[in-house]
């Protein structure tokens, strides 16, 4: 009875292990994307925000919402429109200027969406540059400000760290 009993629970506790890895998968390739855009801001290269705004859309597209719980669900039906609206216009625009107002309210929306889904498969930094009053995620310590890319890539300062949910 005991033995029946001990591999219910370690079934459980698998089941429940699977079910978490999953829901990382769901916004995996989003966050992804987001460190890739934030990536090509650090150096100025508009073109590679473009492509990565473009690969950020598309994995909104794919999200499928039949793995997410209650409470991930609600977040992603407040967040995802948000995140595809600011997406569009990174990946539309040649502007840097343009591309660095829309990634600063992507980056609000991606760290509101990443808390509250509580689904991050990657340890991720919340950083915050002081001159412009805005923060981004990183999956490094190391800051590389998106906002005056290389022209002040070390301005800022880690303000939060966001464990992985593995």
């Amino acid at each position: 009875m005991k033995t029946l009993k001990a591999l219910t629970l370690i079934l459980f506790i698998a089941i429940g292990t699977q079910v978490k890895a999953t829901d990382n998968a769901v916004i995996s390739p989003m966050i992804k994307a987001y460190l890739g855009i934030k990536d090509a801001l650090v150096t100025d290269n508009s073109k590679a925000a473009n492509a990565q705004a473009k690969a950020f859309t598309d994995a909104i597209k794919a999200v499928d919402v039949t793995k997410l719980d209650a409470t991930q669900k609600a977040a992603w039906t407040k967040y995802a429109e948000k995140l595809r609206f600011n997406g569009d216009h990174i990946s539309e625009s040649t502007d840097l200027a343009h591309q660095r107002e829309h990634f600063q309210k992507l980056s609000d929306d991606m760290y509101a969406l990443v808390k509250n889904m509580k689904a991050a498969d990657v340890t991720l930094y919340r950083q915050y540059c002081p001159m412009k009053k805005a923060y981004w995620l990183s999956q490094s310590e190391k800051i590389a400000n998106p906002y005056y890319g290389k022209a002040m890539d070390e301005c800022g300062e880690v303000k939060e760290k966001i464990k992985a949910t593995k």
